[in-house]
């Protein structure tokens, strides 16, 4: 399944959830509807949902991050936050805690069950950490020349997107490295900051609300999310995401083509380019 969602009126919803296959981790000072968006999970998947904030704050997808096996959290996790996560998690699942110059463990770290890719300058404790609580291979590596890696890329075991600033050899060479399939993607309506915009697992997608049809239909193909359902979701309640869907086709570079050549008399020089200049925004 595919649902479209904010946190309270942020769009960044990987910024407050961590989500793998066998947990998805919830800030405790959320909403009701926040909360009920994973719902799915348990019903549908038997995710244990874990609730606890991380440093006193809301944000536990930046600042964690987790496969099936493990999940790691900064050194400013309390003893109270770390113990509730403890208690939450399932079976086999290790939390461990990390004192590392980069707290932000989700901006710097990304990773599926089987490899991590991390920041360069990340502690060699903390890389040896890595290895031993979410048993994955570790590369250390620059994604568009940029140092977050965990904020300009998100792969599951099944498929992977990274930002559009990223080469063309850069990703067929990530692609080779993770055996998997990673592509240039957007969220949320053209950014390239990926990790803020969605939250996936092998089966599930969540992406931010202001994420485009067109976009959720590329990101579900390269994550080979099997089931194409999708609903949106705003203030707990649920609608229709197909009108959602045709405005936004409707909205799409394609529209311009076709207008232009049926009815070219309709557009002056200034307007040629404006439409241009549109379909400049390369939506992925």
């Amino acid at each position: 399944m595919v649902s479209r969602c904010k946190y309270q009126s942020s769009s960044e919803v990987g910024a407050y959830a961590t989500l793998t296959d066998t947990y998805c981790l919830l800030p405790t000072t959320t909403t009701k509807s926040w909360t009920e968006t994973f719902d799915v999970l348990t019903d549908f998947n038997n995710t244990t949902l874990v609730m606890s904030n991380i440093a006193g704050t809301p944000i536990v997808g930046r600042l964690t991050v987790g496969n099936k096996n493990g999940l790691l959290v900064p050194l400013t996790t309390t003893d109270s936050e770390l113990a509730q996560i403890e208690q939450s998690l399932p079976d086999g699942v290790v939390v461990e805690r990390i004192e590392e110059k980069f707290s932000a463990l989700g901006n710097v770290i990304s990773c599926n069950d089987h490899i991590a890719l991390i920041h360069p300058e990340l502690d060699q404790e903390t890389v040896e950490i890595i290895k031993d609580v979410l048993q994955v291979d570790v590369f250390p590596t620059l994604i568009a020349n940029e140092s977050l890696v965990g904020s300009y890329s998100v792969f599951t075991n099944r498929g992977g997107i990274v930002t559009p600033k990223a080469t063309v050899e850069e990703i067929e060479e990530l692609s080779g490295q993770l055996g998997i399939n990673i592509e240039a993607a957007t969220v949320n309506r053209g950014s390239g900051l990926v990790n803020a915009g969605i939250l996936v697992n092998n089966s599930r997608l969540f992406c931010g609300w202001e994420t485009t049809a067109l976009e959720i239909a590329n990101l579900t193909r390269i994550f080979k999310i099997d089931d194409n359902t999708m609903k949106t979701e705003e203030n707990g309640t649920v609608d229709d995401v197909d009108i959602l869907a045709l405005i936004d086709l409707y909205l799409s570079k394609n529209l311009y083509y076709y207008i232009v050549q049926t009815y070219p008399f309709l557009f002056s020089l200034n307007s040629y380019f404006i439409f241009e200049k549109i379909n400049d925004k390369n939506l992925y």
